[in-house]
């Protein structure tokens, strides 16, 4: 009897062996299982989210000002209306160079290791050093003045390689200023600059206003500075030797632009200036554009590379088109000068473009 119920405890403890490695199987199978559908899950989100469309564009521009702000704004609203949406579909790595050449550099290198579906640069600096250190993306530029001087195409109708953009000047709209200045303000015989030599699109946009005031026998004054701090003494330092100033599309001075709007209402001295920008925030005039619009045209370019399949070096470089003259009323008074009825009829867009 004892023997036989021995048999008995070793048989069930056997059985309990057995259905205890069931279970253990039957639970490694379960876990397996799960894993298996997690997996599944996730590359099915992925294959989702690749079917919708995802994307990472690196950002970098030179410093922080309103007509370079207004260019990534329209540049990412053009993304928005096109279904790329910051936050959903789109991941941003945005970086602003705070006006230093070395951190242009450093940041065009950071962006080189990473991979990006594309690179904005926006002005001329920022866009020399990316398009010498980007190599695997495409790349666009923005408010950069003249893209052949700068070597960052050689050929505006199809710019090859892995970039293009828009030139934000067109010599058009330099020229029709220097001409107005002429025309209604026979008085000034003397136009100072405040201008930073060491930005390439800066020293452009002076020939090109210089050659425009010689033809009207009118002498640029130049005061040369290498960084904002320096921009409202050399402003003041053009005080009783020219009679009216002008800045071009120097992003050293544009930063600093409201020491030199300080300077002009105080001595009486009418300012112009290279962009619309400036205007709203205290110059008198300038023959220009909304930066805005500009930055919108060239996220229309990236919507052709990103979503539409283009190549970038197929998309040709793009110059302003809608120029027209942009008045600042408040600052007329400001700076002492009487606004006539043949300052007004030259400009196009009364509405938009004459500023009370």
């Amino acid at each position: 009897m004892k023997k036989k119920w021995g048999w008995l405890v070793l048989l069930s403890l056997m059985i309990l062996s057995i259905a205890g490695c069931g279970s253990n199987n039957a639970n490694s199978g379960g876990a397996n299982t799960g894993t298996t559908g997690q997996a599944q899950s996730e590359e099915s989100g992925e294959e989702a989210n690749a079917a919708k469309g995802s994307y990472k564009i690196a950002i970098s521009q030179i410093v922080e000002h309103p007509s370079l702000d207004a260019t990534r704004e329209g540049f990412l609203a053009a993304l928005k209306d096109a279904g790329i949406v910051e936050g959903e579909n789109l991941k941003l790595d945005y970086n602003n160079a705070q006006g230093d050449t070395t951190n242009n550099t450093t940041i065009a290198q950071k962006i080189a290791g990473e991979p990006y579906d594309l690179v904005l640069a926006i002005a001329t600096p920022p866009a020399q050093a990316v398009a010498q250190q980007v190599k695997n993306s495409p790349i666009l530029f923005a408010a950069v003045t003249d893209p052949l001087d700068a070597k960052l195409v050689d050929n505006l109708d199809r710019p090859g390689g892995n970039i293009s953009g828009a030139s934000d000047t067109n010599p058009e709209a330099i020229t029709k200023l220097m001409n107005f200045i002429a025309t209604h303000f026979t008085e000034v015989k003397s136009v100072g600059l405040v201008l930073n030599q060491g930005e390439p699109n800066a020293v452009i946009m002076a020939s090109h206003a210089e050659k425009a005031l010689e033809a009207h026998g009118i002498k640029l004054v130049k005061a040369s500075v290498t960084n904002t701090s320096e921009v409202k003494q050399a402003a003041e330092s053009l005080v009783g030797r020219v009679d009216a100033l002008y800045i071009t599309l120097d992003n050293t001075v544009v930063e600093a632009v409201s020491t030199i709007i300080q300077v002009a209402n105080n001595n009486d001295l009418p300012f112009f200036s290279s962009d619309r920008d400036t205007v709203e925030h205290g110059a008198f005039a300038t023959v220009g554009f909304k930066y805005y619009d500009h930055g919108y045209q060239v996220g229309e370019m990236a919507v052709e590379v990103l979503k539409n399949g283009k190549q970038v070096g197929d998309l040709k470089v793009t110059v302003p088109d809608k120029l027209d003259l942009i008045l600042n009323l408040k600052a007329a008074a400001e700076q002492g000068i009487e606004v006539t009825d043949a300052m007004r009829d030259e400009v196009i867009d009364k509405e938009n473009n004459v500023l009370e």
